[in-house]
């Protein structure tokens, strides 16, 4: 009896790790050709859409994650091929003056101190996945084309649920974490990539929808 419930663990385990290798190649494949590390190679946009990550790990330790997709928009901003960003993430439990977190007002407070002005950075309060982030960039901030700001294994899977989607986006990569930081960081993202073959099989709206946002003509929030 136990021979056959290991027996069975066994093959679940090894189809899933199947599963998994192939939702990997086929996200990557299907996104490969609209990333680049190259500012020079992007084509201009009017909105630059910077996916959150969170600015502490557990420690009040700095996140590398974060700190470079802040040096990677800044100077996507800086280079003119965007006129606006668009920093998208979760708030929780209150935000940062109820002891929680806020993903996007971090991210405008240090795109100010790297010199993008105020007045072009827009935050997004319900970026709480990537399928909500990169589908509100439409249906909130009525962009079609956007290019989209994050490490390279993030920006696979964000630019393939564009395309499924319908959306023509382009990927600036970051530079990647440390080598200490990957593992975890890649066995997460595994599974998001089987979870967002699910998304688009379900066709799954974002969670939040709300009022929509004319960007240059609306002042930010």
């Amino acid at each position: 009896m136990y021979r056959r419930i290991i027996a069975a663990a066994v093959l679940a385990v090894i189809a899933l790790a199947i599963a998994a290798t192939g939702a990997w190649r086929y996200v990557a494949d299907r996104a490969d050709d609209r990333i680049t590390s190259s500012i020079d190679s992007l084509t201009p946009e009017p909105v630059g859409l910077v996916l959150g990550s969170s600015r502490l790990l557990r420690g009040n330790v700095p996140n590398p994650y974060f700190d470079n997709r802040i040096e990677a928009a800044a100077a996507l901003f800086r280079s003119g091929k965007v006129q606006y960003l668009v920093v998208s993430g979760n708030q929780a439990r209150g935000g940062r003056e109820a002891g929680g977190y806020d993903e996007p007002t971090d991210m405008r407070d240090a795109l100010i101190a790297a010199g993008v002005p105020p007045q072009r950075i827009y935050r997004d309060y319900a970026g709480f996945r990537t399928l909500d982030s990169v589908l509100r960039a439409r249906s909130i901030f009525g962009q079609e084309r956007v290019i989209v700001v994050s490490q390279r294994f993030h920006l696979e899977r964000a630019i393939f649920l564009a395309a499924e989607n319908g959306l023509s986006f382009q990927g600036f990569e970051a530079k990647d974490a440390p080598l200490r930081y990957e593992v975890t960081t890649k066995i997460r993202e595994a599974g998001a990539r089987l979870w967002a073959l699910s998304d688009v099989l379900i066709g799954r709206a974002p969670r939040l929808q709300g009022r929509t946002v004319q960007i240059g003509v609306d002042p930010p929030t």
